[in-house]
């Protein structure tokens, strides 16, 4: 298993981490199996959504927003309920197959980590499986 950090600068944003996967692939030498990615954290997620336009990551964050307000009636003492609402909608982990040892994602498809509680340093794992 390899883990990669990926720092956030807002309290809300997706980063790109296609290149962190694709690159730990290619080392691994797999040329056939999946790639689990999955994220540390409980204010934080991963999803495969499309890269080429930046407006569907504002899009999704807008959605989430409207879903899951953050002037709603939470419990949660430390004020970060919604982040850990939208990490639960937008889940801890995604497999892609890997085959001709690369991921196998779809032309306009990328890798996400979705941050929800940042700034923050967060933690992804890498685990292929062969």
């Amino acid at each position: 298993m390899k883990t990669f950090s990926v720092c956030s600068s807002e309290r809300e944003t997706c980063i790109e981490i296609t290149g962190h996967i694709s690159e730990i692939v290619r080392e691994s030498g797999v040329s056939e199996g999946g790639c689990l990615i999955f994220c540390r954290h409980t204010t934080a997620g991963v999803f495969v959504n499309e890269n080429a336009d930046p407006d569907v990551i504002h899009d999704v964050l807008a959605a989430l927003g409207g879903m899951v307000p953050s002037d709603g009636a939470w419990k949660h003492g430390e004020g970060n309920a919604p982040a850990h609402v939208k990490a639960i909608l937008t889940g801890a982990s995604v497999v892609i197959p890997i085959s001709d040892g690369r991921v196998q994602l779809g032309r306009w498809q990328g890798v996400f980590l979705a941050e929800f509680d940042g700034p923050r340093e967060r933690s992804v794992s890498v685990q292929i499986l062969s």
